[in-house]
């Protein structure tokens, strides 16, 4: 099944179920008034949410009409934890050497994860605000999935298990505050402002023969200012799963129910094994900036596509094999802040 977050008057929205074609919704007030609540209480109140969507997929459920993703919030306005992972080692390769950083050989058997704020996310259309264009404003694509309750220590097999819904990711990045950030030896803050995520988030059997348990192997759609950037797949090249990185997050904490966890930058080599080609040169692309920039510093001796300036859009989406939008689509502007 698939739901959404309304933007209504409360903080948390109204929670909605969606079609499988995005065009219509119900209300799941009856059931749970948000998802935050849905997700406290998922062994009973799936079910009744399963029984209803179908309902919708039928066209008897009651009180439906259009849906409009623009309407729609992230689907958790707000979360009790979101924690980013870094399972794509390609991404970190590049970016770590745009830093001038070594790559430790431990990065291939030991995820990198930091936590970041998820007190107020950007709702899917919602413009990027930033008080400075020399921030180093970047877009990040990558998945995410939310989790049930995760005991401490719990193995991949059990966090595989608490997988409940999965969405897409814009994990707004400030590039150029990063490294003095890291330089303190205290971890991102000011870098990692609100990340936005997409209108809808889908149950794993929703998704298909897409969905193997541990990774998601469609492409990730991304344009910026109306052009194709990247279409990397989701299920290539991840180092490190789902589980894995669930595990990982879990291994001197429990995980509460809501728990975001997600995949990182979105990153595949190219066929002859380097790290990417654009999308204009019949590559792959990118989903962020901080790639192309090192590839063309790799090749030119320094980059040339500029960080967002304001005025400057991006689209994150994600189609199935029959072409339609499975997650619907952040697309997000950059405004001055203020």
């Amino acid at each position: 099944m698939k739901l959404a977050t309304l933007r209504t008057g409360g903080r948390d929205g109204a929670l909605i179920l969606v079609s499988t074609d995005l065009t219509r919704a119900t209300s799941a007030a009856g059931i749970a008034a948000t998802l935050q609540a849905a997700l406290d209480t998922w062994a009973d109140s799936a079910p009744k949410l399963q029984s209803l969507w179908a309902e919708l997929e039928a066209g008897t459920a009651p009180g439906s009409f259009a849906f409009d993703s623009a309407a729609c919030h992230s689907p958790l306005p707000r979360a009790y934890q979101w924690c980013d992972g870094s399972a794509y080692v390609n991404h970190v390769a590049l970016v770590r050497k745009a830093r001038g950083a070594a790559l430790p050989d431990s990065f291939w058997t030991d995820p990198l994860m930091y936590q970041g704020g998820s007190d107020a996310f950007l709702a899917p259309t919602e413009p990027v605000r930033m008080a400075r264009e020399d921030f180093g404003i970047d877009f990040e694509g990558e998945v995410a999935v939310i989790v049930d309750d995760v005991p401490m220590g719990a193995s991949v097999a059990v966090a595989g298990r608490a997988i409940r819904l999965l969405m897409l990711v814009n994990d707004v990045s400030l590039r150029n505050l990063i490294p003095n950030e890291l330089a303190k030896g205290f971890g991102f803050f000011h870098s990692k402002p609100s990340s936005a995520f997409s209108p809808v988030t889908v149950t794993p059997e929703a998704l298909g023969a897409a969905w193997d348990g541990g990774k998601l192997h469609l492409p990730l759609l991304v344009s910026l200012n109306g052009e194709s950037f990247g279409k990397a797949n989701a299920g290539v090249d991840m180092t490190f799963d789902f589980p894995t990185l669930i595990a990982h997050a879990a291994k001197t904490r429990p995980l509460s129910a809501g728990t975001i966890i997600g995949s990182g930058t979105v990153s595949n080599r190219d066929a002859d094994g380097g790290p990417g080609r654009p999308v204009a040169d019949g590559g792959l692309g990118y989903s962020c900036l901080a790639e192309v920039r090192m590839v063309e510093t790799l090749l030119h001796g320094g980059a040339r596509t500029p960080f967002m300036r304001f005025g400057d859009r991006v689209r994150i989406e994600m189609l199935d094999a029959a072409g339609k939008s499975v997650f619907g689509a952040i697309e997000q502007g950059v405004e001055m802040y203020g």
